[in-house]
């Protein structure tokens, strides 16, 4: 019967010829996890597929096999061997090739593509246990296919969408990898077999270790989106699978992250680990642990320094608000480490950071709001006087939101001398009509809320304004006896001198 069968089947060597190519055959397979798609996205967003970037072929071992052929199908041996029938043909694919040229050994490649297709139905409609010998296999398997060094970035000046220059994030196209056409169904065989109940996950911890783990989030650094997302889908599975691993895995994440803060700032994949941990968070037991405190003060609030902050800070600012949900004790030592990070020269971080400041003040409390409200509105009010009118403009947006004006009127006698007088210097000198706008609007609020008040902080701006005109004048006349002193002083060799 196997002599019938192969006899059927095409006998090529390595140098393969024409035939069907992969790029019309990677896509197919509904309802899956890990969506399949054509190497090159046809219409992707409404652009030609030659205007889409590719990225060079990731540097593979040297394992490519000449001549190799199908095994039998699944269907076609009895259920006692089905199990050997699944380590032979993950055997098979094993062999891994170079998809810098789409022609070559294509036929090849599609032997091997569809051999990937019958290893996912295999473990997507398999029950009972997985032997040692499958799980150990397909450990190597997928370690062959996966692990690989990638080429260097040549995006201009070496940035990266997780850690490039801007402030926004690059807006380089998305690199995408040639050998995605197998690199999705290994992925997705890796997905499936995790997932699987049929994996007893005392015996896969043994060969989806450590060490098989940290290279898997090393591919985090792909260029590659669609790679980078579904590694994001697998490693949330890893973690909630193998709860021995638990741990590594929030140490391995917890020093990229520094890696990345500390010394890169070049990462493509950290936007995918928080929103991977932000799922982690709001499964955290209470009462914190102090790990758990520790992460926050040591990874998620330093992760506001880089520039490329607005790459992820959707998902750093879920991170930052999951924690509160678990403690909202928390809010305060939270606000003044991101007054520690506030940016200086980056109109807009500050924008964003303002965003986020808002979102957490939503969940503070009127004891941790006292804690932080000085130093916090004192960095508003110089936000205020930003001669950036979205600066300018989205500190003043503030006082739209009904929980902060609470906060606000409930310790108006601490906030409003430091908000006030900058509210009057925007009202005198700020050049945009809108932020002038604001500012009437805000005032006038204040003078609503407590009007006696509002008419002190007011008197005393005046007053410490005048104040500051005298000082000045002062300061001028000082400097004028002293330039008329030095003038009638005879200069010698070694005389000071004032220059005028």
């Amino acid at each position: 019967m196997w002599k019938q069968f192969l006899s059927k089947l095409p006998r090529t060597k390595s140098s393969g010829g024409g035939g069907g190519g992969d790029s019309g055959q990677c896509s197919g397979g509904n309802g899956n996890p890990i969506q399949r798609t054509s190497s090159v996205p046809a219409g992707g967003g409404g652009r030609s597929a030659s205007t889409i970037k590719r990225m060079s072929s990731a540097v593979f071992p040297s394992s490519v096999v000449a001549g190799i052929e199908p095994l039998v199908s699944f269907k076609d041996v009895p259920s006692s061997e089905r199990h050997n029938l699944f380590v032979s043909k993950l055997g098979l694919c094993c062999a891994v090739f170079d998809f810098s040229d789409p022609a070559k050994s294509s036929a090849e490649k599609d032997i091997k593509r569809q051999t990937l297709l019958d290893l996912i139905d295999f473990v997507d409609s398999s029950s009972g246990r997985y032997p040692e010998a499958v799980i150990a296999a397909c450990s190597r398997m997928l370690a062959v296919n996966l692990f690989r060094v990638f080429p260097p970035s040549y995006r201009s000046g070496g940035g990266s969408s997780g850690g490039g220059g801007g402030g926004e994030g690059d807006e380089d196209e998305p690199m995408f990898d040639p050998a995605w056409c197998h690199l999705q169904l290994v992925y997705e065989l890796l997905l499936k077999f995790i997932g699987s109940n049929s994996l007893d996950a005392k015996i896969g911890k043994k060969y989806f270790d450590h060490s098989f783990i940290v290279r898997l989030l090393n591919l985090l650094d792909s260029e590659d989106p669609r790679e980078r997302d579904s590694l994001k889908t697998i490693l949330h599975r890893i973690y909630g699978k193998f709860m021995v691993h638990r741990p590594f895995i929030r140490k391995a994440v917890s020093n990229i992250f520094y890696h990345f803060v500390f010394e890169t700032q070049r990462h493509n994949g950290i936007a995918e680990l928080l929103e991977v941990f932000g799922s982690v968070i709001s499964g955290f037991a209470l009462p914190l642990k102090e790990e758990h405190k520790i992460f926050l003060w040591r990874v998620l609030i330093p992760l506001h320094k880089p520039k490329s902050v607005g790459v992820y800070l959707q998902q750093l600012t879920y991170c930052v608000t999951q924690f509160l949900e678990k403690d909202p004790k928390l809010a305060g030592s939270i606000i003044i480490g991101l007054l520690r990070y506030w940016p200086v020269t980056n109109s807009q971080k500050e924008v964003m950071f303002l965003s986020e400041i808002e979102e957490i003040l939503e969940a503070t409390s009127m004891v941790e709001f006292q804690k932080c409200m000085v130093p916090l509105f004192r960095r508003i009010a110089h936000c205020i006087n930003s001669s950036h009118f979205q600066v300018a403009e989205r500190a003043l947006f503030m006082w739209n939101n009904d929980h902060i004006i609470s906060l606000v009127a409930q310790n108006r006698q601490v906030i409003m001398p430091i908000i006030v007088p900058a509210l009057e210097q925007n009202g005198q000198n700020h050049w945009n009509h809108a932020v002038l706008n604001l500012t009437a609007n805000v005032m006038k609020m204040f003078s609503e809320m407590d009007e006696e008040l509002f008419s002190v902080c007011l008197t005393k701006c005046k007053e410490d304004e005048e104040n500051q005109v005298s000082m000045e004048e002062k300061r001028r006349l000082k400097w004028a006896k002293l330039e008329s002193a030095a003038a009638l002083q005879p200069v010698t060799g070694h005389t000071a001198v004032l220059v005028g």
